[in-house]
């Protein structure tokens, strides 16, 4: 009879959109387009110090097994293109970080520079903005987690019906 009552104790009432979004915020993987400074910066919080994985984020080498793409650095008006395919490469859903000046609106060539594209959000939508040049490590985590929110408030089944 204790057993029953132990059992009772453990079960939870939920919709399916809130385990669905419960687990794709539990760990988002990550295609990284670093190209310059900042992309140091997304290296370290990588790395054994500030560990990623902790938070369930996951670098992986192909936009097909990515949720997210961070774009960490300069971006020029040649690496455009290959950036937004990379970005349609994506599976839905699917989300972008900016990650530094440069990424965010052009960084201090945003005035000059002829070449850099003034702001990543011209050719990809983005979800989150890290601010920063460099950003650090702590940074983007905290933006990580903001787009872990983000996710946890999203609706998959509302959006088809």
């Amino acid at each position: 009879m204790s057993d029953i009552h132990a059992l009772r104790d453990n079960i939870l009432f939920s919709t399916l959109d809130d385990l669905l979004s419960w687990a794709r915020q539990g760990s988002p993987w990550a295609i990284t387009f670093g190209l310059a400074c900042c992309a140091i910066e997304m290296m370290a919080a990588g790395a054994s110090r500030f560990d990623l994985d902790r938070h369930g984020m996951f670098f992986r080498p192909s936009p097909r097994q990515s949720d997210v793409m961070i774009v960490s650095g300069t971006v020029t008006i040649k690496m455009a293109p290959l950036l937004r395919r990379l970005y349609e490469q994506m599976p839905e859903p699917k989300y972008v970080i900016s990650m530094g000046s440069c990424a965010n609106s052009g960084g201090p060539y945003w005035q000059y520079g002829y070449h850099v594209l003034k702001g990543v959000d011209r050719i990809v939508p983005v979800d989150v903005y890290v601010p920063g040049c460099p950003p650090r490590p702590e940074a983007l985590i905290q933006g990580i987690m903001e787009l872990k929110e983000k996710i946890k408030k999203e609706r998959l089944l509302s959006k088809i019906g």
